[in-house]
């Protein structure tokens, strides 16, 4: 019975390890005051920005983080607390929690993670205000696109003009030999 306790337990730990080393970024939140349809609603905010939002017990949290490197975590870990994890785009659980905590005060937003390193809550915030990254790269796409659009232009530019310095040629030519 101990032995599958303690079985379950690591896979937990395993579990959680994976999903942080997966992540683009990580959010940790507490929920504490939270009544069952405003969970019910952030659990939903979170399933539709593609965030995987669980809510572990803080010492299989605590143990995970720690192996990971990420031992700092420890005092956060206190309290309800449950874990935004972003796998696909970086900014999604940093603007979910964001939004989500400024029209619902009980939700505080303890830290998080990007890029392997912990970042604080005003860095969360300021996360959650940095564009998606499908808006991202199209911000890029549309700046590599400009340069060539401008040449096509010139280009065109200066056939059209070709072509009417041509036209006004052929016109005075049959001007004279008429």
């Amino acid at each position: 019975m101990k032995e599958e306790k303690l079985q379950m337990k690591t896979q937990l730990v395993e579990e959680i390890k994976e999903k942080i080393e997966n992540a683009q970024s990580i959010v940790i939140v507490n929920y504490r005051g939270l009544n069952v349809s405003e969970v019910t609603e952030l659990r939903a905010n979170f399933r539709e920005a593609g965030v995987d939002y669980k809510v572990y017990k803080n010492t299989m949290m605590r143990r995970a983080f720690a192996e990971l490197g990420f031992a700092e975590l420890d005092e956060i870990l206190k309290g309800p607390s449950a874990v935004a994890f972003s796998m696909e785009d970086a900014v999604a659980g940093a603007k979910v929690a964001s939004n989500f905590s400024a029209d619902h005060e009980k939700l505080e937003i303890k830290s998080g993670i990007v890029d392997g390193k912990i970042i604080s809550v005003e860095e969360v915030k300021d996360l959650a205000k940095l564009p998606s990254r499908e808006v991202l790269v199209a911000q890029v796409l549309g700046g590599l696109n400009a340069p060539i659009q401008g040449l096509a232009n010139v280009l065109t530019g200066n056939l059209k003009g070709l072509a009417v310095v041509l036209q006004a040629i052929a016109d005075k030519k049959e001007q004279e030999t008429a």
